[in-house]
């Protein structure tokens, strides 16, 4: 029988906001508050993972698994621009102490979706200062717990924000091909996205979340690290990622640093090549110049896409679909 080489690692991964609980500096549970949210419900204490961290790292070594890629809240570092809570190094401390105990390599993610509020009021991922604030904060957890880590993610998804665009556009096709099913059925039709959104419930509620997102961020359309990406606002993502990889291979150069990026399997029917060509442009080749010095790529992927002779096709007429509504489809 084949078995992997030593030191190959098979592991899960996690992020802060949607394990933790009660993350409540930051961003994403602001705008749970919200009174018409377009988040499908509010974290609350999650899955209690901040408490039961050992419980649920025991777990998955029992599992058989030798890796863990959690993500480091930088709102919980760092709840007020400037004032660090050594408190929560500890806390992350004692985590990757544990995964070590049971044989489990950590791998520590430094940006997983969610961002400290003061940073999405002072400009959020279409700010210039980000990519300083965001390096201040990497060097600070690097200082404190770089020695104790092997490999760092710095951003997870770096490219979320441009997708967000094609994903709107995968809800609407989506949401076509769901209402005719519900029409048959007797059924409403809903469709939700990794990042923990309910689209057809933020199409409803567009007319109230101005005011409402004025009133906590000081601005009507927070930047925040999922909003849809302008191109300057892309390529700060990268420079940010770029000024972290500098402060950690400073801090401590034995570290292996990367990002990841959410890759699909791009495919071209007949008449659909330019689409595809321009899609994979867009979702990777272009990042390349600002991840060629990076140790490692992480690579996160969902489903295929299909692009025909008219740009993005549906998922194939009885294609079986997972809970996202994406195409089942292992190959790609």
């Amino acid at each position: 029988m084949q078995k992997f080489e030593k030191g190959f690692f098979v592991g899960a991964a996690t992020a802060a906001h949607q394990v933790e609980g009660n993350n409540i500096h930051s961003d994403y549970w602001a705008q749970e508050q919200l009174p018409h949210t377009s988040f499908a419900e509010p974290s609350g204490i999650a899955c209690d993972h901040y408490n039961r961290y050992e419980e649920d790292i025991r777990l998955l070594a029992d599992a058989g698994l030798n890796a863990y890629r959690f993500s480091i809240e930088w709102a919980r570092i760092e709840p007020e621009e400037g004032k660090f809570d050594p408190a929560e190094i500890e806390h992350y401390r004692k985590v990757i102490a544990c995964c070590k105990a049971h044989g489990v390599e950590p791998v520590a993610t430094l940006l997983h979706f969610t961002s400290p509020k003061w940073l999405i009021a002072m400009g959020g991922w279409e700010a210039e200062s980000t990519v300083e604030y965001f390096k201040r904060y990497v060097s600070y957890v690097m200082e404190q717990l770089g020695s104790e880590l092997h490999y760092i993610c710095t951003i997870n998804e770096a490219n979320m924000g441009l997708q967000l665009a094609a994903i709107s556009k995968r809800f609407r096709l989506m949401a076509e091909q769901a209402a005719k099913a519900a029409a048959n059925a007797g059924k409403s039709a809903e469709g939700s996205v990794q990042v923990g959104m309910n689209f057809q419930k933020m199409m409803e509620n567009m007319k109230y979340a101005a005011a409402e997102n004025a009133a906590v961020f000081g601005t009507p359309q927070p930047k925040i690290f999922v909003s849809e990406r302008t191109p300057e606002g892309d390529l700060l993502v990268l420079r940010a990622h770029a000024a972290a990889r500098e402060a950690i291979k400073t801090i401590c150069p034995e570290v292996k640093v990367g990002l990841t990026l959410s890759l699909h399997d791009l495919q071209a029917q007949p008449g659909g090549e330019a689409f595809a060509a321009a899609a994979w442009e867009e979702e990777f080749t272009h990042y390349l110049p600002y991840i060629k010095e990076d140790d490692f790529l992480g690579v996160q992927n969902y489903t295929r896409t299909l692009y025909g002779a008219h740009g993005q096709l549906p998922a194939p007429q009885g294609a079986e679909l997972t809970q996202m509504d994406y195409e089942f489809y292992p190959q790609a």
